[in-house]
């Protein structure tokens, strides 16, 4: 009996579909529109392509899903209705945030507001009670009052809490009584405690991942549940249903659910596992991941096979602070619109036309030009082989969309804007990989580009040959290259807990016992989860600072088993860091350890990408003809591939373009695009 494992990216514009057969190891994709007012419409489409082929529902063991619901909830205000719960004396520490200026052109915006407030002050209730920094109760908890408070937020219709106690993460028993009363007193009100979604020090950051996660677990709860019905209904029930997180690894639905502030960079997370799998394939350590897709654009740096991981992020000007994969996210996709703004300037972004009504070619409506519309009317896209012929673009209405509202307002041809328009989209990618390299100590000639979603290959040499980097690798499916990510993820959860001290003056020993225990509770979830003591894998680190500094940085650990050589060792490590990140460091001042985390691994099957013999083809016949592009201002014929018919060690020249059915990839003069045994293309300045 075959059977099948299905993992589904759900995008702005797109919905990708990978199947996975794993008696012969072979893979299959599939992309459709997505269906935003229900994302698992299209989901439920894609596994019902599957079983339409002749495959029973039983057949499929495995699914996994990277979903940008919790994420768009976050972005459009559309969350659940929040309440919050804070220490007497301090309702003030959510609205005042960090007490500093924004970063980026808000400084210079007279106009500028903070985002609103997810749990607004008229919703934020104050509990009686006080723990010290040392995690000893000073005011013990007032259950009376509690409950007053807890009945009048409830008359005001909240449908979920956030609760965030002063010191919680060194004494939770006061916040977990919270929960108990809340239950007892609104009953079916989700509950979210700090002490639980981060056992951290920084009462601010602590906080508002707190709110976000409940602000955002009964969307995503409520998603999960109406997603497992519909898969209830397909016959598919298999145990194993995942939701990819923002750290790389996936959870299981009801984890994920529980929290939803994990779930937030859930898709591009996904990307960044592939290509963390493509370094090891194609023996290229140090990469940039590239995803451009309908809406936006996600860049992440791996550097020696190890994908870039942040314990603090912004989204929207709202912190959260659990660990993810450090992916730097701009609003730049084949959607994004393009217009003349009031003085004349041709702007691109940040709004895009996404699934509906989409880019002008499209046909679906659309009447504002985007950059697709720019790819289309540069000869980079054609008009019939998009997603393997099964949808048409109309050139006609491209230009039209492009000569009213850029060309002709701005007296150019329409060949001009569309090459304009391009260039100012590339700048703006250019400019979020630069944020997470240069800015960051790494030089980008040391990098490859590793460029996937539907629109990054178009995107891609170019961009490579402005920044300077070693070239571009393309994989052999790049137009759902997150969903492969997704079956390549092991299930991961983390767990942290703040305790500030000198390294000086902490003991081996208290080291591996703080970090024991973390350990015993990874251990714990993934056995309660299925996976047996031989799937199971441990990852430690502690976060270090120089005392007093306002950040720290995270440094890995091989095991729990810590010995005074090994902590030194911690620390040389440490000052490398700190001169590799920031341009200097202090090997003489004194270091603290501010967190102890622990990272737990279900170890799934693993699934590697599949490797191809020299068939003898020759490269004529993969080539489909010619079509006129425009590079660098000069229009010509140049030819067209279909990258399906490329064989291994097939060399192609630029300029051309190569067609597969989920994307598009364009080779500059004097680029050169070679295949690999993975089928994956390298493509570098020719010689």
């Amino acid at each position: 009996m075959s059977q099948y494992r299905i993992t589904v990216d759900t995008g702005g514009t797109f919905t990708d579909v990978v199947y996975f057969r794993e008696d012969k190891r072979e893979i299959s994709i599939h992309k459709l529109p997505s269906t935003p007012h229900d994302p698992s419409q299209a989901i439920v489409a894609g596994v019902q392509h599957l079983l339409d082929q002749g495959v029973k529902p039983g057949d499929i063991k495995y699914f996994c899903h990277g979903t940008t619901v919790g994420t768009n909830a976050l972005l459009e205000g559309k969350g659940a209705r929040t309440g919050l719960l804070v220490t007497e004396g301090f309702r003030g520490i959510y609205e005042v945030g960090e007490q500093s200026t924004p970063h980026g052109p808000s400084v210079f915006d007279i106009e500028y507001e903070k985002p609103k407030l997810l749990a607004p002050e008229s919703l934020t209730g104050e509990v009686r009670e006080r723990v010290d920094f040392q995690g000893r109760v000073l005011t013990p908890l007032d259950e009376g009052a509690l409950r007053a408070t807890v009945r009048g937020l409830h008359a005001k219709k909240v449908e979920s809490v956030a609760v965030c106690l002063l010191f919680s993460f060194l004494y939770p028993a006061h916040e977990k009584r919270v929960a108990e009363i809340i239950q007892e007193e609104a009953p079916g009100v989700s509950v979210s405690l700090s002490s639980d979604v981060l056992p951290q020090i920084r009462e601010f950051f602590r906080l508002s991942t707190t709110v976000i996660n409940a602000c955002l677990q009964p969307i995503l709860e409520r998603y999960v549940h109406h997603l497992e019905r519909q898969l209830d209904s397909a016959g598919v029930r298999t145990g194993k249903r995942y939701i990819m997180q923002s750290n790389g690894g996936s959870a299981t639905f009801a984890a994920a659910a529980r929290k939803a502030v994990a779930t937030v960079l859930s898709g591009p997370a996904g990307g960044v596992t592939a290509g963390v799998n493509l370094a090891r394939d194609a023996k290229e350590p140090n990469l940039i991941t590239f995803d451009m897709g309908g809406t936006s654009c996600d860049v992440a740096l791996i550097r020696d096979g190890q994908a870039s991981n942040a314990n603090r992020i912004e989204v929207d000007g709202r912190v959260i602070a659990v660990p993810m994969m450090d992916i730097n996210t701009v609003s730049a996709g084949g959607g994004t619109i393009a217009r003349v703004d009031t003085v004349g300037q041709l702007q691109v972004g940040p709004d895009s036309a996404g699934a509906v009504p989409g880019p002008a070619c499209y046909g679906k409506g659309g009447t504002l030009p985007t950059v697709t519309d720019a790819n289309l009317a540069l000869g980079y896209l054609g008009e019939g082989n998009f997603l393997g012929g099964r949808m048409r673009l109309d050139t006609a209405l491209a230009r039209k969309a492009l000569q009213d509202n850029v060309a002709g307002p701005l007296g150019m041809s329409v060949e001009a804007a569309a090459e304009g328009i391009v260039r100012i989209i590339n700048v703006k990618m250019e400019e979020a990989i630069k944020a997470i390299s240069t800015m960051r100590g790494y030089d980008l000639r040391d990098f490859m580009l590793v460029a996937f979603g539907g629109a990054g290959p178009l995107h891609a040499g170019q961009m490579a040959r402005d920044l300077g980097m070693r070239g571009v690798l393309v994989p052999l499916y790049p137009g759902v290259n997150s969903a492969i990510g997704l079956l390549q993820a092991d299930v991961r959860h983390d767990y942290a807990a703040s305790r500030l001290t000198l390294l000086s003056e902490v003991g081996p020993g208290e080291v591996s016992s703080r970090l024991g225990v973390l350990a015993d509770q990874a251990r714990a979830e993934l056995r309660a989860e299925g996976f047996k003591a031989s799937e199971i894998a441990l990852e430690y680190g502690i976060d270090m600072r120089y005392a007093g500094q306002g950040y720290e940085l995270t440094v890995p650990l091989d095991s729990a088993r810590v010995t005074g050589k090994v902590l030194a060792a911690m620390r040389a490590l440490f000052d490398a860091t700190h001169r590799q990140l920031f341009g200097h460091s202090a090997p003489d001042e004194p270091v603290e350890a501010v967190t102890y985390r622990v990272t737990g691994v279900g170890r799934l099957p693993e699934v590697r990408m599949p490797t191809f013999r020299k068939q003898g083809q020759k490269l004529k016949d993969a080539r489909l003809g010619t079509r006129r592009a425009r590079f660098d201002g000069e229009t010509g014929d140049v030819a067209v591939y279909q990258r399906e018919r490329l064989d291994v060690g097939h060399r192609v020249k630029g300029p051309a373009v190569i067609e597969q059915l989920d994307s598009t990839i364009v080779l500059h003069p004097g680029q050169v695009a070679e295949v690999d045994r993975f089928r994956n293309l390298h493509i570098t300045e020719g010689k």
